[in-house]
């Protein structure tokens, strides 16, 4: 069983009520049960729980009792169609695992083509020690890490950083690169220091029993902004002449 499913079976047992698919992925997240990188968890939640009660029937753990609206299965039967649910289920999850990495390494090669451009000799790692990007420029070296997601439905996209990896890296020569995939790719550049002052400002929240921060980035109307409307960074978006 993936750990979407396994994360949903944990919490609709504790709750022992019908939950949406929303509802599921943020209850598991901030409960420590879930760890994810991808922008869109609870779209991945909704897609893994459909397929599981299409592909089993009443052999699935899960009903759908309403729009993206999950429950325990109370009459649940014994699977006939072992290999064909097997198969599928390994399918969703090749899926899920090969489209957030693809999304994840074209975010790193199109971050260090910039960089390129403007002059800095510029690798990416080879050794995930949570900086995806070395670069150097004027006999200085640079620590980047790469985020990279699509707009939801919400308007608004939403990155992870594990705290663990942040707090490993605290010096005034990391950055932190977050790629807004659309028409025109937008990068907002943040150091070091102004993603430490976002956290305590609380623009950047804790989840995942505080092992997480979440970014949440908008643009409205032409700017951006951090968490709310009173944390405005238009300043760094696209400005690359703040890695120095």
């Amino acid at each position: 069983m993936n750990k979407f499913k396994a994360a949903a079976l944990e919490i609709l047992s504790r709750h022992k009520e019908r939950l949406h698919a929303k509802e599921i992925t943020r209850l598991a997240i901030e409960a420590g049960i879930l760890e994810t990188d991808g922008a869109t968890p609870e779209q991945s939640m909704n897609a893994q729980l459909i397929t599981d009660v299409n592909a089993k029937g009443k052999a699935s753990d899960f009903i759908k009792v309403g729009p993206s609206t999950f429950a325990l299965n109370p009459n649940k039967a014994e699977i006939k169609n072992t290999q064909k649910a097997i198969d599928i289920e390994k399918a969703e999850d090749e899926k899920i695992i090969v489209g957030s990495s693809f999304t994840g390494k074209a975010g790193e090669h199109l971050a260090c083509s910039e960089l390129l451009f403007r002059g800095y000799n510029a690798s990416i790692m080879s050794v995930d020690v949570g900086m995806d990007i070395a670069a150097t420029k004027d006999n200085k070296l640079f620590s980047i890490q790469i985020k990279t997601a699509n707009l939801n439905k919400y308007n608004t996209y939403n990155f992870d950083v594990r705290k663990i990896s942040f707090e490993r890296h605290q010096s005034g020569n990391v950055f932190y690169i977050f790629i807004l995939k659309g028409e025109q790719n937008n990068f907002l550049i943040l150091p070091y220091y102004e993603m430490e002052r976002k956290v305590h400002e609380k623009a950047i929240s804790e989840i995942n029993q505080g092992r997480t921060f979440r970014v949440n980035i908008s643009i409205r109307e032409k700017k951006i902004y951090l968490g709310n409307q009173a944390h405005e960074m238009s300043y760094f978006l696209n400005n690359w002449d703040i890695i120095k």
